[in-house]
């Protein structure tokens, strides 16, 4: 199925494209559409949600919290209105459920997901490929490099240092230069995204 293009100059409009992105990941988990939709509206939902926040750590993990809810809630998605708002909705309804849990407790909010990541690490390793199942695999390497090519590069750095270089936490936090809390939320994310995507593959 033809993809779409985010810069189509044919006649319809950007809601009418939108729907058909959709379509087409819902049909085929054409990863190409998962990739327009987030390469258009990111920096758009991270701008929300930073004026939301005031964080831009915050702003950013919350961006990629509405583009998990809303890819694992595609079939939920009706033409009736663009899903630019639809995922405005579900981004604004997530950020102010996260600051009325947090409120002035920031360091637990960190604490509580590093606590998740291990939790989840766990039991997403079943779901992905490990590092050696790759390396025998080489098409399943080969198509998995495809789908992390997909994703925003702040995440797509990590899965590719942490899954491919099995580069640690720590040793990512070193070589982006980022606190190792960041990346163990972001490798978090990453991996929600990527499990969500693979999923209707």
């Amino acid at each position: 199925m033809a993809v779409v293009k985010a810069d189509s100059n044919d006649s319809i409009s950007k809601s009418e494209r939108d729907f058909r992105l959709v379509k087409q990941i819902l049909e085929s988990g054409n990863r190409t559409a998962y990739s327009l939709l987030m390469d258009e509206y990111f920096e758009k939902v991270y701008s929300r949600m930073l004026k939301m926040t005031g964080q831009p750590g915050d702003a950013e993990d919350l961006t990629m919290e509405a583009f998990n809810k809303a890819f694992s809630k595609l079939d939920q998605y009706t033409p009736d209105f663009a899903f630019s708002t639809w995922l405005y909705r579900i981004a604004k309804n997530n950020c102010i459920d996260h600051l009325r849990r947090n409120k002035k407790d920031n360091d637990s909010m960190v604490n509580q997901q590093e606590a998740v990541v291990g939790i989840t690490a766990h039991e997403l390793a079943n779901q992905l490929p490990s590092p050696e199942q790759l390396m025998i695999n080489r098409q399943e390497k080969h198509l998995l490099r495809e789908i992390v090519d997909t994703l925003h590069p702040k995440y797509k750095d990590i899965i590719k240092l942490h899954y491919f270089n099995e580069l640690s936490c720590e040793e990512i936090a070193q070589q982006l230069d980022l606190p190792e809390g960041t990346v163990k939320v972001r490798l978090f994310r990453a991996r929600e995204l990527l499990y969500n995507i693979m999923s209707k593959s």
